[in-house]
This record gives C-alpha cells, structure tokens and sequence, in this order.
C-alpha cells in the first residue's frame, strides 16, 4: 500500500509521517476551532467527556496497532531465520556433494556456487525493489536433475532447499492486507478528529495534539516499513549466503 516509501531512506520516511500527522492536527485545530466552540459550547463538561471517549477509543486503536506492530516485527525474524536456513541448506548440500567423484562434483557444486552468488548479486538488489527474481538459467532446476540418484541423506536436503526458497519467494509479495491499512487510516482519523473537538486554549491544543499525533505518525510509519522485510533501507540483507558463500564455497 505504501509502496512508495521504500525508495527513500527510513529515517525521511518516519519524519514524513510525523510532519503529515503533526501537519494535519495543527490545520484542523486552527481551521475548526471556532465552528466547534459553536456547535459544542453548550455542552457541560465537553473537555471530560471527550477524555473519556478518547481513552476508551485509545485503547481499542492502540490495541490494533500494537498486535500489527507485533506480527509484523515477528514476521521478518521468522523470514531472517528462513534465509538462514536456506543458507544452511546450501552449506550441508555443498559439503556432501565433495564426497562424490569428479567431473560430478566439481560440476554441481560449481552449480551451487554460482546460484549463491546469483543470490547474493543478483536476487537480492531486485528483491528490495518488490521484484520477484527469475533466475535464468535456472540452476537449481539444473541442479534437481542432476542430484536424481542421489543418496536419501541428499535428497531429503534438497528438498528442504526448494522448500525455503518457495517461502522466500512468497514473503516477497505477503504483507498487512488493505482492509487493515483502511482500518488504521479511519482509526488515526477518528483519534485526530476527537483532539480537534477538546475546548482547550490555543497553544494547549497544539501541544496535546502535536504530541498524540507525533507519535501515532512514528508508530505506523515503522509498521509499513516493516511491513515487507525485504524491501527499503532496512530490509534484509544477504549476509546469511555472504557467509556461505565466502567461508565454505570459496575455500
């Protein structure tokens, strides 16, 4: 949904949505002040009624953020463990292919070699764009049929490759569905909409709002920049098949 943001850096993006949230609380509280005093200054006690209200919203809204927050952070640690075990895959299936007689052993595990680094050089770069990379030739296409007689031991670790690169593949296009994004917009609104109706003086306001506004801006910002783990400045890196690549296929 948000897109756009993982082509700048993180920190920008964070200021952006504070400015927005920030932005837009201080022009509704200036704009609407005296048409709210007029529909509302009648009203006994307006100032602990909307405190209670907003409390009560608070905690149903900061409930919804908290648990997107929460899957999403847990959402890219189990994605950082699967790319490690995706490396480990590559590790185990490189060493075991050493037992085996030449020309077949340099062969495939040139085979190997060179898919980690089309993972490191290529993959990765097109990944963090939102792309989800073809890598031609396929090698470890090439790599199945040649691993067809292999040992169960083998094979089974094969297997498990194929299995983790699918669910790589698939995290890259998985994310916070729309109808929740919708969910949060109508709930930021609502929050913002509740500072605007208080009857405090001016700078008052202004620092309340500022201040609620500030963070809900912080907070769901992180939440879409977190939303997709692979993608923007801090998306994931490839450090995991680096290691693989230099200290076991290079040796």
């Amino acid at each position: 949904m948000f897109y756009w943001i993982y082509d700048l850096p993180a920190l920008w993006v964070i200021v952006l949505f504070e400015a927005v949230f920030v932005g837009v609380c201080w022009l509704g509280t200036v704009l609407l002040r005296r048409p709210v005093r007029s529909w509302l200054r009648e009203e006994p006690r307006l100032n602990d009624m909307l405190a209670a209200f907003l409390q009560y919203f608070g905690v149903i809204f900061g409930l919804l953020l908290g648990l997107l927050a929460v899957a999403t952070y847990q959402n890219r640690l189990e994605v950082e463990k699967s790319n490690a075990d995706e490396a480990s895959s590559l590790s185990a299936l490189y060493r075991n292919l050493s037992a085996y007689p030449e020309p077949n052993r340099t062969e495939l595990q040139n085979l190997l070699k060179e898919h980690t680094r089309y993972l490191i050089e290529e993959a990765w770069p097109q990944q963090r764009e939102g792309i989800v990379p073809v890598e031609e030739p396929d090698r470890v296409a090439v790599l199945q049929a040649r691993l067809a007689v292999f040992e169960p031991q083998t094979k089974a670790q094969e297997l498990l490759l194929y299995e983790r690169r699918r669910a790589r593949i698939y995290t890259l296009t998985s994310g916070i569905p729309a109808i929740l994004w919708y969910t949060v917009a109508v709930g930021a609104l609502i929050n913002i909409i509740l500072i605007w109706l208080f009857d405090l003086r001016r700078y008052a306001h202004w620092a309340m709002g500022g201040l609620v506004s500030f963070y809900l801006g912080t907070i769901i910002s992180v939440i879409a920049l977190m939303d997709h783990p692979y993608r923007g400045e801090i998306g994931l890196s490839p450090e995991a098949f680096q290691l693989i690549y230099h200290q076991v296929m290079q040796q």
